[in-house]
């Protein structure tokens, strides 16, 4: 045949196919009736895998039978998204356990951050709640969590990610291990500067100390000079401890807000690798919360090491319309090869869309849970 008797072949089988998908997903539409009626389960994982083998035995040749297995997972994922949506119309749906709030509270609350005085997680705190809140720092990310959840503070504010360094991992993970909810996030202009003691001059320095991330994300600075690299717990301690050692060899990499704070010395402003960088921080409250104009929700959930199985559950995703903004992985302890997804889509908790979305990841995934709205 030439091509275009097979163009012209192919338009025929194709309008066969989508006839014959047609009656298909009318046959789904049944099978979730029948499903509303009894109360079972929508995801069926052992008949799914049946099915998929079964498919593979119709086609000739290995190359079809691998390819007619996925066109069948696509089939399956859509006939799943259609049936959970029936089901949502019949009151069958995910429970969220969120309530949705007008504002998020910023007076007469109490607010904790990691670090001390000086350090970028106060000066998020102060751009989001405003310089005359009343908050306190402790020594560690997860002292802030716990501080929350056991109702000493109302929030707490973590960075989560930077634009030039990446995730905070050690917080993803404090995410799924506190009961603790994102309500909102900041957005921070990170300005790193070289600071050290009233004395010292730029050709002094040999020590270089600061938070592993500053230091990252001033590399290439810090590289053209070849000076020693100490990793603290934030910038701010680095920089109260260049002016308590007394050593005028040694510099910190922080905020110039941190420097006047502790009587240092600028040596250089704006080292930092990106010009435009910025840190994210999410606020945490252990109240399951909402804005009403909430734009983003943050989920977690566990996969195993199986080919396609993230690829089958993101489609939750592509088949109800919904974008989504950043995924990040983290291994299980104590499970080999098994991992915990993070995920941020655009939407709201009130967009029928979201939740099919999140019931097919609910009903097809390990362990998921909306860690927050904002």
């Amino acid at each position: 045949m030439d091509l275009l008797t097979c163009r012209k072949e192919l338009d025929r089988i194709d309008r066969r196919i989508v006839e014959l998908f047609e009656e298909r997903m009318e046959i789904c539409g049944c099978v979730a009736q029948t499903k509303i009626e009894s109360g079972k389960a929508v995801y069926d994982a052992e008949r799914e895998k049946q099915k998929l083998e079964a498919v593979k035995s119709f086609a000739h040749g290995e190359f079809n039978g691998a390819a007619v297995q996925k066109l069948f997972t696509q089939m399956m994922t859509i006939s799943r998204s259609y049936q959970y949506r029936l089901l949502a119309e019949h009151g069958r749906k995910v429970e969220m356990g969120f309530r949705k709030v007008d504002e998020i509270s910023k007076t007469g609350v109490r607010v904790v951050y990691q670090g001390v005085e000086g350090a970028y997680s106060h000066a998020a705190v102060l751009q989001y709640f405003g310089a005359d809140v009343d908050a306190y720092h402790v020594p560690a990310f997860v002292d802030a969590m716990r501080e929350v959840q056991e109702g000493r503070a109302d929030y707490a504010v973590l960075p989560i990610e930077n634009s030039s360094a990446g995730a905070v991992t050690d917080n993803y993970d404090l995410l799924v291990e506190f009961p603790n909810y994102i309500v909102a996030e900041i957005f921070l202009p990170v300005s790193h500067a070289l600071l050290a003691r009233p004395e010292a001059e730029l050709s002094d320095i040999q020590t270089v100390c600061s938070h592993p991330q500053a230091l990252m994300q001033c590399s290439r600075y810090l590289n053209e000079n070849g000076w020693k690299q100490i990793s603290l717990a934030n910038t701010a301690v680095a920089a109260k401890r260049v002016i308590e050692d007394g050593d005028r060899t040694q510099a910190a990499i922080a905020s110039e807000i941190a420097g006047k704070l502790y009587g240092l010395k600028v040596l250089q402003s704006s080292i930092q690798n990106n010009k435009g960088n910025s840190t994210r921080f999410i606020v945490l409250s252990s109240q399951p919360v909402y804005r009403k104009d909430a734009s983003k929700i943050s989920i977690s959930f566990e996969v195993g090491h199986r080919s396609g199985t993230l690829y089958n559950l993101l489609s939750n995703f592509i088949f109800n319309n919904v974008n989504m903004r950043m995924i990040e992985s983290r291994p299980i302890p104590g499970r080999n090869w098994a991992y915990r997804i993070f995920i941020d889509i655009e939407g709201s908790l009130d967009d029928a869309e979201i939740c099919n979305a999140l019931t097919g990841i609910e009903q097809e995934a390990e362990n998921m849970r909306i860690l927050g709205s904002y």
